[in-house]
């Protein structure tokens, strides 16, 4: 009867640990890095393009976790409020960023807004909005965005770029999951 008892234990103990396998699987497959610009990356605007920035971000769908990557060449990336972007106002940023390899990753859904800092390229297009929508598992509750610092890893930023539709939002991260199956473990021991 203990034997048949511990196959139990270990049979729910192996379930356990492929359910929450599939769940650090399934958070990796969902985020998509989007290439600002394509091939050519973010550059001032020619007038030869098929599509500006903008209409390039009204075809994709942005959610929570995605991030923007922007390759550039002697230029920079600005994240700027609603009016700096309307204007192109290059002065006193959210961020900026002159690496020339600059990804974003979104925490949190709303508008965030892009601008070139050299001068004329903005007024030449080179700006962007992106709108990121919440994935069906999100909640409502304050959410940070994700940028690098330029020469150093990626660190998280709290601050309120642009005009959020909402305060921000959460989603239930690999902790709490991992949690609630110890919970769930715990449980299933004392029946």
């Amino acid at each position: 009867m203990a034997s048949r008892s511990l196959l139990h234990s270990v049979n729910f103990f192996v379930f356990l640990i492929l359910l929450s396998a599939s769940a650090f699987l399934n958070d990796a497959a969902t985020a998509i890095q989007f290439r600002v610009g394509g091939p050519l990356g973010w550059r001032k605007p020619t007038g030869f393009e098929s599509e500006t920035y903008n209409h390039w971000a009204g075809r994709n769908r942005f959610h929570v976790g995605d991030s923007l990557y922007f390759k550039y060449v002697k230029d920079s990336v600005l994240v700027v409020d609603k009016d700096h972007y309307d204007e192109c106002n290059t002065i006193n940023p959210l961020l900026r960023f002159t690496d020339g390899n600059t990804t974003i990753r979104f925490d949190r859904f709303g508008y965030f807004y892009f601008i070139s800092g050299q001068s004329g390229h903005c007024k030449a297009g080179q700006k962007l909005i992106v709108r990121v929508m919440v994935h069906p598992e999100m909640t409502s509750a304050p959410g940070p965005i994700s940028v690098p610092v330029p020469g150093s890893s990626p660190t998280s930023w709290s601050g309120s770029p642009g005009q959020a539709e909402s305060s921000g939002s959460w989603r239930i991260g690999k902790k709490d999951y991992v949690l609630a199956i110890g919970l769930i473990g715990v449980a299933w021991q004392l029946v």
